[in-house]
């Protein structure tokens, strides 16, 4: 068992308890990929795995697990509501590497307003305020980034690995299960101009994630550039490549 794995079971698990999953398509090469890496004593299998499914509402619900070893544990799970859907992104990045761990969990909006926020932010408030008194802030990040976050946005570097499979587990679950209610009482949006701005805000978010990728170092490092960039572009956040199918629906 990996340090992430009870977290990505419980996801998948409440996932399909509470919704109606559907397949979604993990291109060829991106489900299993495994790689030795270091040498010696050092040497060390690096596998990563790919989970993705959707809904009615929910346009991709996929993750990236990434198993190395003690010093190289991550898991990026992301949920992309329909563009129909004011519906913020659900975003958990969880990553253990050898300077430690970095915790990531947040229901990202496409709006920083103040109807936006009162909506979707001042639900789960409690929650944050709950964990955040077991789980430090982690300190400053990139201000370019401060627009895809909430005011909820759980950032922490914990310690100790056990802080991570209790006080960072429950975070998770509590974040999860919030969000999942929000997407049971989400209603589409109809009007042409709503649409537009909502789907504009999420390509801004998209490109954003897919341009500053952290990621990207380490796949390249693992699987080469060509691999990494149709990893991150083609699976990842392919929002971009399924426009053509989403604009033919609407």
């Amino acid at each position: 068992m990996t340090l992430y794995q009870p977290f990505l079971d419980y996801a998948i698990a409440t996932l399909e308890e509470r919704l109606d999953l559907e397949p979604y398509p993990i291109p060829e090469g991106f489900e299993r990929k495994e790689e030795v890496t270091g040498k010696g004593k050092r040497q060390e299998t690096v596998l990563t795995t790919s989970y993705a499914s959707k809904t009615a509402k929910l346009r991709q619900i996929r993750a990236a697990h990434v198993q190395g070893g003690k010093s190289l544990q991550v898991l990026n799970f992301v949920i992309f509501p329909e563009p129909n859907y004011d519906l913020p992104f659900f975003g958990g990045d969880l990553v253990t590497l050898p300077g430690g761990h970095l915790i990531a969990i947040d229901m990202q909006p496409l709006f920083q307003d103040a109807k936006y926020q009162e909506k979707y932010t001042k639900p789960i408030l409690p929650i944050f305020t709950k964990h955040q008194e077991h789980l430090e802030w982690g300190g400053d990040f990139p201000e370019e980034a401060q627009q895809f976050f909430s005011p909820a946005f759980l950032w922490t570097r914990p310690q100790a690995t056990e802080t991570v499979e209790t006080k960072v587990f429950e975070a998770f679950k509590d974040y999860l299960q919030a969000y999942l209610d929000f997407v049971e009482q989400a209603e589409p949006v109809t009007d042409k101009q709503q649409l537009e701005t909502i789907l504009q805000a999420q390509r801004r978010y998209i490109d954003y994630r897919a341009t500053k990728d952290p990621a990207r170092g380490m796949f390249t490092r693992l699987y080469g550039s060509e691999w990494t960039e149709e990893y991150i572009h083609g699976f990842l956040f392919d929002l971009e490549r399924k426009l053509p199918q989403l604009t033919a629906i609407s």
